[in-house]
């Protein structure tokens, strides 16, 4: 079992910054891939951002590319999302995962945080 707690999340005006962060906790972190998911009110969780197990390889989703980074420190079990020039567009619900390979649909990954709330005001 692996357990997943983020934090981060908060409120903030247009074309602020934020960033989240996911300690992993349970086993061995390096051993996992790792994402970041988001869920709007009234709509499907999305894919955000991926990155390998050893950080070598990541992507994220289009409508993030240029504004939002994801990063992982195996050294600390945590997992990093970066969120510059929000938009109103981007509150959601936030969610780490973790899972034997990088991917962008939710059944990639096993294991799931709780969420973290991001509101951006316009």
């Amino acid at each position: 079992q692996v357990q997943l707690v983020e934090s981060g999340g908060g409120l903030v005006q247009a074309g602020g910054s934020l960033r989240l962060s996911c300690v992993a906790s349970g086993r061995t972190f390096s051993a996992y891939a790792m994402g970041w998911f988001r869920q709007a009110p009234g709509k499907e969780r999305e894919f955000v951002a991926t990155i390998s197990r050893s950080g070598g390889v990541s992507y994220c989703a289009d409508f993030v590319k240029g504004r939002f980074t994801i990063a992982r420190d195996n050294a600390k079990n945590t997992v990093y999302l970066q969120m510059n020039s929000l938009k109103p567009e981007d509150t959601a619900v936030y969610y780490c995962a973790a899972g034997p390979w990088t991917g962008a649909t939710t059944d990639k990954y096993d294991y799931w945080g709780q969420g973290t709330q991001v509101t951006v005001s316009s």
